[in-house]
C-alpha cells in the first residue's frame, strides 16, 4: 500500500518516488515494482504536490521522470536522484552538482522495445508495408516490387544501450553494420567503427542502405544529417530516427523526399515536435510517422525497477553513491 504519512529526519522513506508517471502507466505500478524488489525497504509514493514538497524534504534517495527546481529548493537531505528517463537534460543539473547530489539515469530500459521498433521501420521499408497498405485501402490486387535486407548496410549512429541494441536484433539479417560513437577507438558492436569527423562519416553514408539515429542530441549531433549528408547519402537509402528531431535538418529532409535523394523515412522523433498538422512530412507516402512512441512498452517499470532498486541497494548499504549504476556525470 502506498504509504501517505508525513516524514520528519527519522522516518523519511528509504525511497521517495516523485507523483509524475509516462507512456501513461500509472505511476503505481513503479513504487508496486520497487516495493517488490525491495521489501525490507520503505517505498513512499507522494500523489499530491503539497506531499512531494513535504515527502522530499528529509529524503536522501528520490526517484522520478523530472524534478522542478522549486521541489530541489526543499529537499534539504538530498543525496542520489534516480532520474527515471534515459536522458537527462531536462533536469537543473548544474544545480544538483552544485548540490553534490548524484543522479543516475535509465539508460537501457529501452533497449529492447526500441530496437524492435527499429527494425520494425527497416522492414516497413525494405519490404514497402506502405504501399501494400495504400492498395489493400483501395482493395486493388496489383503486384509492386520489394526489396531485400541481405547484403545490404546498416549505419547505427550512437553506441549507447538502445544503438548496441539494435545491432543485436540485426544480426540475424545478414547485413554489414557502421557503428558512429565518439570514441570509435572503444569498438562496438557493429562491423565497422568510426567518429563523427566529416570526412569518415560522408564516407559511411555514401555506402549506407539504412541510416539508424540513435544518438542523444548535442553540439556534435544537432543536425548532422543536413543537406550536405542527405546529398551524399545513397539514393536508395531509408533514414530511421529514434533520436531527438534536431539531429536531422527537418527543411532539407522535405527537400531530399520531394526531389528522391532518399527512398524514405521512419521518424518517430521530429523538429518541430509534436509535428503541426499541415506540416508536408505528413503527405509523404513514403514516410512513417509515430508520435514519439517508440519508447513505450509495459515493461518500463519492470526494468527500470531493477536498475533504481540494485541502486538504492547499493546506497543502502554504507550511505556511499560512488559505485552506482547509470551514474550521470555532471
Amino acid at each position: 500500500m502506498t504509504d501517505y504519512g508525513s516524514d520528519t529526519a527519522d522516518d523519511a522513506a528509504d525511497v521517495l518516488v516523485l507523483r509524475k508517471g509516462t507512456h501513461g502507466i500509472p505511476i503505481e505500478r513503479y513504487a508496486d515494482a520497487l516495493r517488490d524488489r525491495l521489501p525490507d525497504r520503505t517505498i513512499r509514493l507522494a500523489r499530491t504536490p503539497s506531499e512531494e514538497r513535504e515527502a522530499i524534504r528529509h529524503a536522501a534517495f528520490v526517484t522520478g521522470m523530472v524534478l522542478e527546481d522549486d521541489l530541489l529548493e526543499v529537499a534539504e537531505s538530498l543525496e542520489v536522484f534516480a532520474c527515471a528517463y534515459a536522458g537527462t537534460g531536462h533536469l537543473p543539473l548544474d544545480r544538483l552538482e552544485e548540490r553534490e547530489v548524484a543522479v543516475t539515469n535509465a539508460s537501457g530500459v529501452h533497449g529492447p522495445n526500441i530496437g524492435e521498433h527499429v527494425v520494425g521501420a527497416i522492414l516497413w521499408s525494405t519490404r514497402r508495408f506502405h504501399v501494400a497498405t495504400r492498395r489493400q485501402r483501395r482493395r486493388e490486387w496489383r503486384h509492386y516490387q520489394a526489396h531485400e535486407l541481405q547484403g545490404s548496410t546498416v549505419t547505427v549512429v550512437g553506441m549507447g544501450a538502445i544503438g548496441r541494441a539494435v545491432c543485436t536484433r540485426l544480426e540475424p539479417f545478414g547485413v554489414e553494420t557502421i557503428g558512429v560513437r565518439y570514441s570509435p577507438e572503444k569498438g562496438g558492436p557493429t562491423d565497422e567503427v568510426i567518429g563523427f569527423e566529416e570526412g569518415p562519416f560522408h564516407e559511411a553514408l555514401a555506402r549506407t542502405d539504412y541510416l539508424v539515429l540513435a544518438c542523444p542530441l548535442t553540439e556534435t549531433t544537432r543536425g548532422l544529417v543536413d543537406r550536405e549528408a542527405l546529398v551524399t547519402i545513397d539514393p536508395n537509402a531509408t533514414i530511421v530516427n529514434i533520436a531527438r528531431g534536431p539531429v536531422i535538418d527537418t527543411d532539407a529532409l522535405v527537400d531530399a523526399l520531394r526531389s528522391n535523394w532518399i527512398r524514405s523515412a521512419s521518424l518517430d522523433v521530429t523538429d518541430p515536435e509534436p509535428l503541426p498538422e499541415d506540416h508536408p512530412l505528413w503527405n509523404f507516402g513514403n514516410v512513417q510517422i509515430t508520435p514519439h512512441n517508440a519508447g513505450h512498452t509495459p515493461e518500463y517499470y519492470d526494468r527500470l525497477a531493477d536498475i533504481v532498486a540494485e541502486n538504492a541497494r547499493r546506497f543502502g548499504a554504507d550511505g556511499s553513491d560512488g559505485e552506482l549504476k547509470n551514474r550521470v556525470r555532471l
